[in-house]
């Protein structure tokens, strides 16, 4: 079957019971067991829920791996990840990863003996070289939140099998739809279903996919025991949004080139970052593993002055966190989701006070257009 096909059906069969053609939500923490030994496969809802099973069928089809898990947030689904790495483990990570992975590392996960790079993913002979005796796992976003960042998955799962490393690939910015990073070689793949697979900024998710059985063992471990298994009303919304992934997407792709196109065109934006343009440097490489750009792009206006007289005037797109809904967001990495990063890491790595990230939304693009003109006329 082709992918909006199996995003509508799998996991989202009619319900046995009824016939109805929406699974119900099953908003109950516990199940009655028949007799001692023998129940209709669940017990209790932080184990596992009709609805839980229902999603991790989807996300699995739809990045196909093995198995997938869906946590309460992409961090705890991203922390969960990590849990399979043990004290004495090295992590190479890409350099400008998001901020709240960087806090998780940095700040929380070093604590109990693990070791982390940070490393531009883009250049396999750096990597090469941040590669120690005891490094494990490879974590790669790609494009990278906020700098677009596009990672050669293929060389990069090449490399991991040379050295034996797991490959793990944070696919929220493109979704399965537009980019298969288990078809390029990696070994796991996370998301923040927050974003472009739950797509309507109403809930928060995340997701873990693998493709070796004894990691999906261990991710389970985790999800049950921790706690972090996502609940029945949330899992819900994100099979829900599952159902449009493919057409929101297309629209996304189309306006995502157009905004950049407008920016790249304007006088008073001094940079714009969005693989789809020929000037991004890894144009090439997005074109070749990616089925289109997406919806995510950056834009510098060259000080923190000018960016907060373009963000206080926009009336369309929202000044807000999170991004991959149907409504536009807008907001500044420096002070916002990178805020957690020293700024001197900040300029290493290219998040400046003046780059401002952009979520294309769905919205007429004429629109959107309109709305950024004249902010930037403030500017």
């Amino acid at each position: 079957m082709g992918f909006s096909t199996d995003a509508i059906h799998v996991g989202q069969e009619p319900d046995a019971l009824t016939g109805a053609i929406v699974k119900p939500i099953y908003q109950t923490s516990t199940y009655v067991i028949e007799e001692m030994g023998k129940s209709k496969g669940y017990d209790y809802a932080r184990t596992n829920h009709p609805n839980r099973q229902a999603l991790e069928r989807t996300i699995t089809k739809l990045e196909a791996g093995h198995a997938a898990y869906v946590f309460t947030s992409g961090m705890a689904a991203i922390d969960s990840v990590f849990r399979l790495l043990r004290p004495g483990d090295h992590a190479i990570l890409s350099q400008a990863v998001y901020g709240g992975v960087f806090r998780l590392t940095t700040q929380l996960l070093v604590q109990f003996g693990m070791e982390f790079s940070y490393v531009d993913t883009s250049c396999l002979e750096k990597v090469k070289a941040a590669i120690k005796p005891n490094t494990k796992m490879m974590y790669v976003e790609t494009p990278t939140n906020p700098t677009m960042i596009v990672t050669d998955l293929a060389a990069a799962a090449k490399l991991a099998r040379e050295r034996n490393l797991t490959l793990v690939v944070d696919n929220t910015f493109l979704s399965p739809y537009l980019q298969q990073p288990i078809a390029l070689g990696a070994h796991i793949v996370v998301h923040s279903m927050t974003k472009y697979l739950n797509g309507h900024s109403d809930c928060i998710g995340g997701a873990v996919i693998l493709t070796r059985p004894e990691d999906a063992e261990k991710i389970y471990f985790v999800q049950r025991s921790a706690g972090a298994g996502l609940a029945p009303m949330d899992c819900f919304l994100v099979s829900r949004g599952l159902k449009t992934l493919a057409v929101r997407m297309d629209r996304h792709n189309l306006n995502g080139m157009a905004v950049a196109k407008f920016l790249e065109s304007h006088r008073k934006v001094k940079k714009v970052i969005y693989p789809g343009l020929a000037s991004h440097p890894q144009h090439e490489v997005a074109k070749r593993q990616q089925s289109g750009f997406g919806g995510m792009l950056s834009f510098d206006l060259g000080s923190l002055d000018a960016a907060k007289a373009l963000l206080n005037h926009v009336k369309l797109c929202s000044l807000a966190e999170s991004l991959g809904g149907v409504e536009t967001l807008i907001s500044l990495p420096a002070l916002m989701t990178h805020a957690s990063i020293p700024v001197e890491k900040q300029k290493e790595i290219g998040i400046t006070q003046g780059l401002i990230r952009l979520s294309v939304g769905i919205e007429d693009v004429e629109d959107l257009i309109a709305d950024l003109d004249q902010a930037l006329a403030r500017v």
